[in-house]
C-alpha cells in the first residue's frame, strides 16, 4: 500500500510530461502537414533522361548487349554429368 504514495505521484509526473510534450509539438506545427514529408521522397530526384540510342530494341533484347544480334543458332547441350 504504501508503495502508492511513489507509483502514483511518478504516474502523474509521467502523464504530465506527455501531455506538456504533445502540446509543445502541436504548438510548433509537427502535425500541420503528415501527407507531404513522406511523399517528398518520391519527389526529390530530378527526372533520368535516358538517349534514345541506350535504349534496347525490344523487350527480349534486355539481357543483351546493345550491339549485338540475337543468336539464331540453337545452343548445344552438354550430356556429361
Amino acid at each position: 500500500m504504501t508503495v502508492l504514495y511513489v507509483v502514483l505521484p511518478l504516474a502523474l509526473l509521467i502523464a504530465a510530461a506527455a501531455v506538456w510534450g504533445f502540446s509543445w509539438a502541436v504548438r510548433r506545427g509537427q502535425f500541420d502537414d503528415l501527407d507531404t514529408p513522406s511523399q517528398r521522397m518520391l519527389l526529390d530526384d530530378d527526372p533520368v533522361v535516358m538517349d534514345p540510342l541506350d535504349a534496347p530494341a525490344s523487350p527480349d533484347r534486355l539481357g543483351e548487349a546493345p550491339n549485338s544480334s540475337p543468336s539464331t543458332e540453337p545452343k548445344q547441350v552438354s550430356s556429361k554429368r
